[in-house]
């Protein structure tokens, strides 16, 4: 009977710190900067986390280091950011804000263009979006998981796709696909999945000129041709 109870608080015990490993860190600011000094004691958090990310790692990055390198206080730190999860997601949400920034200004300047002239620079404009800084692109992707942000990566998701219907839907006398969500879909995620894989696989690849002729190729076909072709 002893031996049994004992087995019963050993397994409750494990349960208890698997509990404890597993809750989510908090993720969200503890307030928003309102005056320019602490804006800037924001952006020299945000900065300094940046480049512990790129140079050491989401591992080595903790919240002292980030404020030593930041020259700020742990104390000035906490006010805003209650973990280094939070930091990170805070860089995830600037970097998706940025990313979608430009593709949605783009695709407004040549919303006017046929898809010939268009998607050359949609496609042009997605592989800036994802390569302004690779390095830290990559450690971000990698950490989304992690800090539960990939609800943010799906609406992002949605927003670009979003626009590109925008855009595919006044052109629907141009194009063969006549179901413009599906379209728009496809469009999106295929931009998506080659550019995503080529600035985390072969980046050198992903800037050259071949590799965007080589994407818009792809999309324009799909665009233009004819079931039959």
């Amino acid at each position: 009977m002893l031996l049994v109870c004992e087995l019963k608080l050993a397994f409750a015990t494990r349960i208890f710190q698997d509990t404890l490993m597993t809750q989510p860190k908090r993720t969200k600011p503890r307030k928003l900067p309102q005056q320019e000094r602490s804006r800037e004691t924001v952006e020299a958090i945000l900065i300094a986390t940046t480049h512990i990310l790129i140079k050491e790692g989401y591992a080595a990055a903790n919240t002292n280091k980030i404020a030593e390198r930041a020259g700020v206080s742990i104390g000035s730190l906490y006010q805003y950011f209650p973990t280094k999860e939070a930091i990170v997601a805070a860089l995830i949400e600037r970097h998706a804000q940025s990313m979608v920034g430009l593709i949605e200004a783009k695709l407004k300047s040549v919303s006017d263009a046929p898809p010939e002239i268009a998607l050359p620079e949609l496609v042009k404009v997605c592989i800036s979006a994802h390569t302004i800084n690779p390095q830290l692109h990559k450690v971000l992707i990698e950490q989304v998981p992690r800090i539960g942000q990939l609800e943010r990566v799906t609406e992002v998701e949605k927003q670009v796709t979003l626009l590109i219907r925008s855009y595919i839907e006044d052109k629907q006398g141009q194009i063969q696909p006549q179901n413009i969500d599906l379209a728009a879909f496809i469009l999106a995620h295929t931009l998506e999945t080659l550019i995503h894989a080529a600035v985390l696989k072969e980046p050198e690849v992903s800037v050259s000129q071949e590799f965007t002729q080589e994407v818009t190729v792809i999309l324009l076909r799909y665009l233009k041709c004819n079931l039959t072709c």
